[in-house]
């Protein structure tokens, strides 16, 4: 699924672009633990989490995630969207629960990360 297609699905602000809107997603990993992320992601994921701080981007980063959806209208702080514009993570945020974000994904025919 494109990055623009995620975007609408599900209402979501870009806060950060760090690829393009056309980028493709196959895939999606949620998690709230950075390190679950690092164990078991694919990379190049979409990571929905709800915790909203900079180890988020460097785990993103570590992992080649190429974009970040914070889920229960979470906004990070400025420092945090300014490491993603430095590392080209792209950030979005949706008023959706991580349970329903996953749901409307998984419906529209996004994969679980193995």
């Amino acid at each position: 699924m494109k990055l623009k297609q995620i975007k609408e699905l599900l209402n979501a602000e870009i806060l950060a672009y760090g690829c393009d809107e056309e980028t493709e997603f196959d895939h999606v990993f949620a998690s709230d633990l950075m390190s679950d992320v690092l164990a078991y992601a694919n990379n190049e994921a979409l990571l929905i989490t709800g915790l909203n701080n900079p180890q988020v981007i460097r785990t993103a980063e570590m992992m080649d995630m190429h974009a970040v959806l914070f889920v229960r209208g979470k906004h990070p702080k400025e420092d945090t969207v300014e490491l993603a514009k430095e590392k080209f993570v792209t950030l979005l945020v949706t008023e959706h629960i991580m349970f329903e974000a996953c749901g409307l994904l998984f419906n529209n025919g996004m994969k679980g990360s193995k």
